[in-house]
Parts: C-alpha cells; sequence; structure tokens
C-alpha cells in the first residue's frame, strides 16, 4: 500500500493513468457502440423479415384459405434454406395445429423474444403471434442461436480487445512514467547538486528536440547566468575587501594622528577635510557598485521605451565639449544617422558619456574622438573611437571587470566600463571593444526599436 502510495504521488505516474483512463473509457465506449449497432442491426432486420412473412402469410390466409398457407408453410420448411432458424405455426380456431414446426402455441403477447417448444427442446426464437382470418391464429419466429452465438463472439473479441488494450495502457503507463522521471530526474538531480554548492553541475542535454530539450537548455541558461551573477559576487566581494583596506587604513591613520594630543588645529582641519574627500571618493565607489548591480538584476526594466539614440549622443557630445576644447581635444559626432532603440534614456546617456570620458581620458590630451551612430541589420549602433595609443589585444579581454585599471597612473576606480557593460546586457544589447588603429573603438549594439 504504501509503495501504491508512493507511486501515486509521482506527478509523471498520475499524468498517465488519467491518460489511461480517458483511453479506456474512450475504448469501452467505442465498443459498446460497436457491440449495440451490431445487434440493434441484427434485431432490426430479423424483426422486419419475422414481420413481413407474417403478413405475407395472413394475406394469403384472407384470399385463399388456410389450404394454401398450410402448403406454404410446408413448402418453406422443406426448401432447406434457413430450415433450421425458421418457426411457423398455425392453428385453426379450435386450436388444433394445422402446420408449422412447433410443438405448442405459445401464449399470446408482444412481439418479441420468446421461449418456445421445437422438436421437443426450447428454444429462444423471435416471435409474432398474429390472430388471423376465421380464428385462425398464426404463430412465425426466428431461431435467436446463431444471433446469440454472434454476439457472443462480439463480447468475448470486445474482452480480448479491452484486456489486451489495457495491458498496453499499463506498458505506456510505465513508459510514460519512466521517459518523464528520466527528462525531469536530470534536472531534479542537477538542482540538488546545485543546491549543495556546486554550481558548475549543468543538465545533460539530450539529443531529442522535444519540450523537454528545451527545458533543459532553458535551465543550463539560468544556471549560466546564475554563475555569472555569484562569480560577479564573489570578484566585487574580493576586490572590496582588497581595494577598501587601503584608503579606510589611511583615513584611519589621519584621523588618529589628528587625534593626537600634539596635532595643531590646522593639522585636524586638514586630515578631517582629506578623510571627508576620500570618504566621499568611497561613497561614490559604493553608488556605482549599486547603479551596476541594479543593472545586472534587471530592475529598471519596466521604465523602457522607444529612444532617441542620436539625439543621446548629440547631447552628451555637447556637454563634453568644453572639457574637450580644455585638454585641446576634438570631439567629432560621425556617423550622425538617426535611429530609436528600446530602453531607459537616463541609463543610455550614462553609457554614452562613460564612453566619450574614458575616450577623452585615455586618448590624450590632443586626440580626436568620434561619436557615432548608425543601424544596422536590426541593432541601432553607437561607437566611439579615440586615436589615442590604444589597447594590446591581450589586455582587451580584461576591459570591463570590475577595479581593473590598464593604467594606474591614471585616477578612477575601474567601474566605469563595468556599469556600460551592465547596462548594455541588461539592454539586450553587445559591447566590442576593437582595435582602429590607431586607438581603441568600443561598439555598443543595441535592439533597435520596433525589433
Amino acid at each position: 500500500m504504501n509503495a501504491l502510495r508512493r507511486l501515486w504521488r509521482s506527478a509523471g505516474f498520475r499524468l498517465a493513468a488519467h491518460y489511461a483512463l480517458l483511453v479506456g473509457i474512450t475504448m469501452l465506449a467505442a465498443l459498446a457502440i460497436i457491440y449495440l449497432q451490431t445487434v440493434g442491426v441484427l434485431h432490426q432486420r430479423m424483426a422486419r423479415q419475422v414481420s413481413t412473412t407474417a403478413q405475407q402469410l395472413a394475406t394469403l390466409l384472407e384470399r385463399e384459405g388456410a389450404d394454401a398457407v398450410v402448403r406454404e408453410i410446408e413448402r418453406t420448411l422443406a426448401d432447406g434454406r434457413s430450415t433450421d432458424q425458421e418457426m411457423l405455426l398455425l392453428v385453426d380456431a379450435q386450436g388444433r395445429r394445422l402446420a408449422g414446426n412447433l410443438d405448442t402455441l405459445p401464449a399470446p403477447g408482444a412481439d418479441g423474444q420468446r421461449q418456445v417448444l421445437r422438436k421437443g427442446r426450447s428454444v429462444r426464437a423471435w416471435l409474432v403471434v398474429r390472430p388471423v382470418a376465421q380464428g385462425h391464429v398464426l404463430v412465425v419466429g426466428s431461431d435467436l442461436s446463431d444471433q446469440q452465438a454472434l454476439e457472443e463472439l462480439i463480447v468475448s473479441a470486445s474482452a480480448a480487445a479491452a484486456f489486451v488494450a489495457m495491458l498496453l495502457l499499463a506498458g505506456g503507463v510505465f513508459v510514460f512514467r519512466q521517459e518523464l522521471e528520466r527528462s525531469v530526474g536530470a534536472v531534479r538531480r542537477t538542482a540538488a547538486r546545485i543546491a549543495l554548492g556546486d554550481l558548475r553541475h549543468r543538465v545533460p542535454l539530450s539529443e531529442d528536440d522535444d519540450e523537454f530539450a528545451l527545458l533543459e537548455q532553458d535551465v543550463n541558461t539560468m544556471l549560466d547566468r546564475i554563475q555569472s551573477l555569484m562569480d560577479g559576487v564573489r570578484h566585487v566581494s574580493d576586490t572590496i575587501a582588497h581595494e577598501l583596506r587601503t584608503p579606510l587604513t589611511r583615513i584611519l591613520a589621519r584621523l588618529r594622528a589628528a587625534d593626537d594630543d600634539g596635532a595643531d588645529a590646522g593639522q585636524r582641519r586638514a586630515a578631517i577635510r582629506t578623510a571627508i574627500a576620500e570618504l566621499e571618493d568611497l561613497n561614490r565607489v559604493f553608488g556605482k557598485l549599486l547603479q551596476i548591480a541594479e543593472a545586472e538584476a534587471g530592475a529598471q526594466r519596466g521604465r523602457f521605451g522607444a529612444v532617441a539614440l542620436h539625439t543621446i549622443a548629440d547631447d552628451v557630445v555637447e556637454l563634453y565639449g568644453a572639457v574637450a576644447e580644455a585638454q585641446g581635444a576634438t570631439v567629432l559626432r560621425e556617423p550622425c544617422e538617426a535611429l530609436q532603440v528600446r530602453g531607459d534614456r537616463e541609463l543610455l546617456a550614462g553609457v554614452a558619456a562613460n564612453l566619450l570620458d574614458n575616450a577623452l581620458k585615455y586618448g590624450g590630451p590632443t586626440c580626436t574622438v568620434r561619436v557615432g551612430t548608425e543601424a544596422r541589420d536590426g541593432w541601432g549602433l553607437l561607437t566611439v573611437q579615440d586615436d589615442g595609443p590604444g589597447v594590446p589585444e591581450a589586455d582587451r579581454t580584461r576591459i570591463g571587470t570590475r577595479f581593473v585599471r590598464l593604467r594606474p597612473q591614471v585616477g578612477g576606480h575601474g567601474l566605469g566600463l563595468a556599469g556600460v557593460q551592465a547596462v548594455v546586457a541588461l539592454h539586450g544589447g553587445r559591447v566590442h571593444y576593437e582595435d582602429a588603429q590607431p586607438g581603441l573603438r568600443v561598439r555598443v549594439e543595441l535592439p533597435a526599436a520596433g525589433t
């Protein structure tokens, strides 16, 4: 009983059992319809035949008399056609048997199945008992033995078919449950391994191209995303612990020095100002980290709408015009193709501003930066290209990693491009870093509005 209860708790078994029950009911209904239709047709045919024969003999009696009916009954019973099934009897007004193969006159009653005596044997027959002209009683019937044998054969065949079908259904339930358990079990085992902390484990992909294969692919994609996020969290945690220890230690040392009894008021004010500046810098770092985390979590997708990317690029170029002029750099707006993308205007403006700021910072004092927008194959492209020293190919894979600075002598915390990549990923886009010969070209691909 416990084993059956555990088996019933299986969703695959319940689903297969319900399916088998529906198929079984449908099959039994079909067999019942076939049986009733077959037997009904045979009964209707026999009833029509018996009624027709009775009507013909009654008419013959009225026209030609009892002797003609006697001769017709004797001829019919002697012609050798269905003699073992035909039942005929003519009785006069005094109850004397004139002709026929029945031993006794059945009691009057409605047309239908009755037990009668024929040649000393009780048989079941379909009978019509009719009073006719001159007080005679005419009995016409047909033996139901062959029909009963046919009905029994149909019932036996239906029972055998039902038994075989039930065996097949039982086997189908087992196979269905095993197949479902094989597919779902792989996902369950992977989930159990993931719950134990093994984020590298994945669902083995089947060779089939069905719903379960798509589920396995989706689960693996989800696990890849989870592992990527967890790796990012671990990296951020480790980096924060490493990167923040130095400024916090520096702040603590300055505040302790300011707290020393021998420190004058000027030293204390300088220590406090320096501590405030460094704490504000740390606050900006945490703000950027929170922005990256929000973008990676997809928290701002609800605000997405159609955004004119070319207008954003125009505004950012205008905003940085004074900065570029101050360092002797040139910012060109080319190519300048109008295009619409779907996203958040503020986030995309931050992407463009960050890329242009980086290009001016790393391109050099008199660099030329080109900011372009163009549409290509259903994508909106934002490119920011400088003609500075560029980035060696071996280091391009490290661009965008949190707290990684390829040129430490240039100020910053290594979070700008990490934020760019997070925002672009939030929009379903991609970031590419290419050699501009000279300089670096950053190409951002975003899905065009309406795609």
